[in-house]
């Protein structure tokens, strides 16, 4: 087996297993099955959907829930131009299909192939799509079982398992915190969360943390230029 397939494939069978948590706290926050399942198959980007799912389950209104999920999904539209150059020349109903898979998995996996800048992006293709399927299918077929488990696990505090939504934010903010601007943005954000929460509406707080990306992006773009 080919290096990209077995990134591919690795990457996308362990981040996969999360869907189970994510189908057993859409139902514990009152989700039926079939919008669990639905849910998976259009959005499939699981920091958003843990978003959607948990400010919800909070009480929060629909405004500050759809508002957060967009917010984390707009970062895969950045991934469109990076993975356009992977698929150039490709039948455009090939590549209308790819975008239901460009998320940070399937695109970092694309960019680690030794190939990936070069005009022979095939390995890069190859992982791109290995990781992205893999991922699409077991995330998935995850969130079906955690979804039918979701009345068998009852209250998922009692498993730990509402740690799941805290976890999958640590996770996307981890890599970013090796720079200054991502320590800048963190702090910022954390900072503004604190002083919203007992201010504002459920979810809102999320948002406005977001204000914190503008002074980063003015420091990075200041260490570009030096």
């Amino acid at each position: 087996m080919r290096q990209p397939v077995r990134d591919g494939l690795a990457i996308g069978l362990a981040v996969a297993i999360v869907g189970i948590t994510f189908g057993v706290l859409a139902r514990s926050s009152g989700l039926g099955v079939a919008k669990t399942c639905a849910m998976s198959l259009l959005v499939f980007t699981g920091a958003s959907q843990f978003a959607l799912v948990s400010i919800s389950a909070a009480g929060g209104s629909v405004g500050a829930a759809l508002g957060s999920a967009l917010l984390l999904s707009a970062r895969n539209g950045l991934y469109g131009p990076v993975v356009a150059q992977w698929f150039r020349g490709r039948p455009l109903v090939e590549r209308l299909a790819i975008t239901q898979i460009v998320i940070d998995e399937s695109t970092g996996v694309g960019a680690a192939q030794a190939d990936a800048p070069t005009d022979n992006p095939h390995d890069a293709r190859v992982g791109f799509l290995a990781a992205g399927l893999t991922l699409y299918v077991g995330w998935n077929l995850g969130t079906l079982v955690g979804a039918l488990a979701g009345d068998l696990v009852g209250d998922t505090s009692r498993w730990g398992l509402d740690a799941a939504f805290p976890a999958a934010y640590l996770s996307l903010l981890a890599p970013h915190l090796r720079s200054r601007p991502g320590q800048v943005a963190a702090t910022l954000a954390a900072a503004l969360v604190v002083l919203g929460i007992p201010l504002l509406p459920t979810g809102v707080p999320v948002l406005i943390a977001a204000l914190a990306a503008l002074p980063a992006s003015w420091l990075r773009n200041r260490e570009d230029l030096r």
